[in-house]
Formats: C-alpha cells, structure tokens, sequence
C-alpha cells in the first residue's frame, strides 16, 4: 500500500485535473449553444438550395451542362478532411481521420491528395506528403466569406483539370453526445433524376443555364460552409460529452483514493496506539 504521502499527491493532482475538465465542460456548453442555433438556422436553407440547383441541374442538356457538372473518368480525387485544431474531444477527430482512410483504400490505383481544414487532420495525413494545403486558421474567424475562399479554390482546381472529383468527410452535428460522420460529393455536382421540381413547368427568366451558373458557385460555397459549421458544433458537444465523462471518472477516482487514505491513515493511528500501550506494557513489566 502507498503512503500517506503519495496518497495526498494523487489526491491533489486528480482534483486539480477534475477542475480543469470541469472548467472545459463548461467552456464548450457554452459555445456549444451558439454553434448550434447557427448550424439549425443555416440547415434548411443549404439543404433547400443544393435541391433545387441539382434539380434544375438535371433538367439541362448534356451539351449545355454546367463545367462543375462535367463528369470524367476519376484518376486524381481530392478529399476535403474537416477536423479541429485542438484535441480532447473524444472520438471526434480518429472518426474522420479513419473514414477517410477507408475512402482512400477503396480509390486504389487512383491517386488520392488531401485539402486539411483542422490542425489534427493535418498531423495525421501531412507524412503521406499528399496534403495540397492546410486551412486550419479558418476556425479562427470562422465566416462565410473566409469559407468561400477555400470553396473557390477547390472548384478553381477542378474546372483546371487538377481533380475529377472532390468529396467532403466531417462529422454532422445531431445532438451534443451524438456525431455522424457524413460524406458528401462536392464536385462534380451530381443532379437529382426523377425530382419534382425537373418534371416541373417552370418558366425561367433569365435562362435556366443562366440561373445554374449563378447559383453553382453560391450554392457549392454554402454548402462547404455548412459542412465546416457542422463540423464545428460536433466538436464542441464532442468535447463537451468528453470532459462530462472525465470530470465524472475523476470524482469517482478521487473518493477512492480518498477511502483508501482514510484507511491507510487508521492503519496508521492503530499501529502508533499498540506501539504506545506495548511500550507502556514493557515498563511495567
């Protein structure tokens, strides 16, 4: 059994470790409720317009298609990998990191690079030396327009023949404890066969070509910008749920250590006390 010295130490270090995880709960609820109410506003509306782009996508004529809808034979596909830049949210980052792992075993004899947005994703494809670029600091001020930078360079890579075909991988946001890593085609967009609005009547001022052309590059930047704030409500419930879960096994290993302290330290006192009446005994004696 450790001494009562060791004991205290262990007891002093879990509970500093217990408020900090604490303090880390906190911290995340926090912004947990901000992230979500943006991602629940914004979902309906990017769902809605990527509908009616692929919808009226695939009403076009093959000749007329739009360049972001241009299928080709797939020999170079990029994925675009949203991870976080800071760790300690369970299994939030290892869940993207293997899915996209998986992703590029099935591409087998094709070649497959990586677009990082997040630190850890970064880390963990960066020694394949296939990572193209890493957009990590777009956490840092997390806005449309710096989001669209990214989207206009990936559809920029694309219409240049860099890559036939992007996928994004990020975790969609449910509820605080639970993550689903979801996987979405971003380029070429893939319209829609058998929608309502294609068998629709519509008269379309200007032109629907025209319409698909404005609408592509809106709706593809919308639609990573959706990706990035799902990602970012997911860590936090993920972070969150993950230091619930530390600051509760701290207080139970604290309260052990403390019973086995208290134990050690009446071990203690009744050894002192027979010393003390042996001691007594052998001088009356």
């Amino acid at each position: 059994m450790a001494n009562l010295k060791e004991i205290r130490n262990r007891i002093t270090s879990v509970s500093s470790t217990m408020q900090i995880t604490s303090a880390m709960k906190m911290v995340s609820a926090a912004k947990l409720k901000k992230a979500q109410d943006a991602i629940t506003a914004m979902r309906p509306y990017a769902d809605k317009l990527t509908e009616l782009l692929q919808s009226l996508s695939a009403t076009l004529d093959a000749d007329s298609g739009s360049k972001f809808s241009e299928q080709r034979e797939v020999k170079k596909v990029l994925i675009v990998a949203i991870t976080s830049n800071r760790g300690l949210a369970g299994a939030f980052n290892s869940n993207i990191i293997k899915e996209v792992n998986k992703m590029t075993s099935n591409y087998a004899g094709k070649e497959v690079f990586y677009l990082a947005i997040g630190k850890k994703g970064n880390d963990a494809f960066k020694k394949t030396n296939r990572v193209i670029a890493n957009k990590s600091e777009v956490f840092d001020d997390l806005t449309f327009d710096n989001v669209a930078e990214i989207a206009k360079l990936l559809m920029d890579k694309f219409v240049a023949g860099e890559f036939d075909k992007i996928e994004i991988v990020y975790n969609k946001f449910k509820n605080a404890a639970t993550q689903i890593v979801t996987t979405e085609q971003f380029l070429p967009i893939v319209p829609v066969e058998g929608s309502d609005n294609a068998n629709a009547d519509y008269i379309f001022e200007p032109s629907k070509e025209e319409i698909v052309e404005q609408l592509i590059p809106k709706s593809l930047k919308t639609q990573l910008y959706k990706g990035i704030r799902d990602s970012f409500a997911s860590e936090h419930g993920a972070r969150m749920t993950a230091m619930h879960k530390a600051t509760d096994n701290a207080t139970e290993l604290r309260d052990q250590l403390k019973l086995t302290y208290n134990k050690a330290r009446q071990a203690a006192i009744t050894n002192e006390i027979l010393e003390i009446v042996g001691g007594a005994e052998a001088l009356n004696n």
